[in-house]
């Protein structure tokens, strides 16, 4: 889709043009001596810039916890001593550059996003991505940007009504994005029920924004196959998608532990293990409903995922770099997963209003619960889940506040730290501001 011009460098230029014409002019004697090349040149560089976007927002807010030195997921973990601060969550400044042909059809596209706050300035979209315009239907997309996996992890969090993404997103593709290539099809001409599919394709590094650089020679196969918003009835729309991620890391240590039936880690430690491929594979789906009225819409959003995931004892997150432990490579821990979410979002009177519940579960490691998680196991191996509620307002199309309350609740196990639930249910208020 063509981005909305940049007025105020639109009209920066036109200043600029008028402003070099009129001296140039004084030096010639009038306007019409202007040289005609200064003048192409000119309006060239304000036709090169008319196709370029630019918008942003920023994200300050306020969180409390019920423990100082709570770990969290709404924010990350808070710091010793501490139970209540003042963040920016997100800063976000985003470049979009477009071409288009002669049919008013995109060409190529390139983005460029960073992310600044009191934590530093990051990289977060650094991407082109090329059209082709014999068939309308193709485009191929290289570089960093959003793996193509499930909703929540492709949608906004300009957009996202909860705060953060749950648990089991953040821990199995922090960040959401990768290097890699693409490849799409999604028609840009047809009227006929193909024009609702969408399908995405692409091999990426594997481990995301989480590393800076790829530690293996293997690579991530992620698909989606999407069905866009759909209306079955002036009263219902329905979107969808089915997603899966074939992919995993070289094993750099003989140690390999996986959970068995016995409900134990058991070790498999020959040397043949080295340079194999530990698995990381995820299937998905996820389904939103939206019920449209006279004051906004009613919506339903629910997302499933399951497989195999390859970390280390302590942490089920995606390894960045390789996992070592006492100057050596860490023994790698293979786990069966789970883990859902399900939003309710209704507005209020007006579309300036919504409230918003969201439950979502990350369960790390399906081959153990409860009691049976204490000796060799840790807290990477135990279920939480999240109950999340708030309230929106929209005062105007730039500006949006959030009210969030989320009560995380973990099983009780024999760990020592989780024996019982632990004391970590947060607040945050929001205010984000749109460009």
């Amino acid at each position: 889709m063509k981005h909305t011009k940049t007025k105020s460098i639109y009209f920066t230029l036109i200043m600029l043009l008028g402003i070099v014409s009129q001296l140039y002019a004084q030096q010639k004697g009038s306007l019409m001596d202007v040289d005609t090349s200064t003048v192409k040149k000119l309006l060239s560089t304000l036709k090169k810039y008319e196709y370029i976007g630019i918008s942003g927002y920023i994200q300050p807010q306020f969180q409390f916890v019920q423990t100082e030195g709570a770990k969290s997921f709404n924010g990350g973990d808070f710091a010793l001593n501490v139970n209540n601060r003042f963040m920016l969550r997100r800063g976000r400044i985003r470049f979009d550059y477009a071409r288009f042909d002669k049919n008013n059809m995109p060409q190529l596209n390139f983005v460029f996003q960073f992310d600044g706050t009191e934590r530093g300035v990051v990289i977060r979209d650094f991407w082109g991505r090329i059209y082709e315009n014999k068939w309308n239907m193709f485009s191929l997309t290289t570089g960093m940007f959003a793996r193509p996996f499930g909703f929540e992890l492709n949608y906004s969090s300009s957009d996202r009504e909860a705060p953060e993404r749950g648990r089991m997103s953040q821990l199995l593709m922090r960040t959401e994005r990768d290097l890699g290539v693409m490849a799409s099809f999604e028609t840009r001409t047809k009227t006929t029920f193909i024009k609702y599919i969408k399908w995405d394709i692409g091999a990426f590094n594997g481990q995301g924004l989480a590393g800076t650089a790829d530690f293996d020679s293997h690579k991530d196969l992620i698909s989606r196959l999407s069905l866009k918003p759909y209306k079955i009835s002036p009263k219902l729309i329905i979107s969808g998608s089915i997603s899966g991620l074939f992919g995993g890391m070289e094993q750099f240590t003989k140690y390999i532990y996986q959970t068995t039936d016995s409900k134990l880690f058991m070790v498999d430690s020959s040397a043949l293990n080295v340079g194999k491929i530990a698995p990381r594979k995820y299937y998905g789906a996820d389904i939103q409903i939206r019920i449209p009225n006279r004051v906004g819409q009613t919506e339903f959003r629910a997302e499933y995922i399951r497989g195999t995931q390859t970390a280390t004892q302590n942490s089920t997150e995606t390894p960045g770099v390789v996992p070592t432990l006492n100057g050596k490579n860490a023994p790698l821990y293979i786990r069966r997963f789970d883990g859902a979410y399900f939003y309710f979002l209704q507005h209020l009177g007006s579309k300036k209003h919504q409230f918003v519940a969201k439950y979502d579960w990350y369960d790390p490691n399906k081959k153990v619960k409860g009691t049976e998680i204490g000796k060799a196991f840790t807290l990477a191996d135990v279920r939480f889940n999240t109950l999340g509620f708030g309230y929106l307002m929209y005062p105007n199309e730039n500006l949006k506040l959030t009210f969030w309350y989320e009560i995380p609740k973990n099983e009780s196990t024999n760990l020592t730290d989780y024996s019982t639930d632990v004391k970590d249910n947060n607040f945050t208020c929001r205010v984000q501001y749109r460009f």
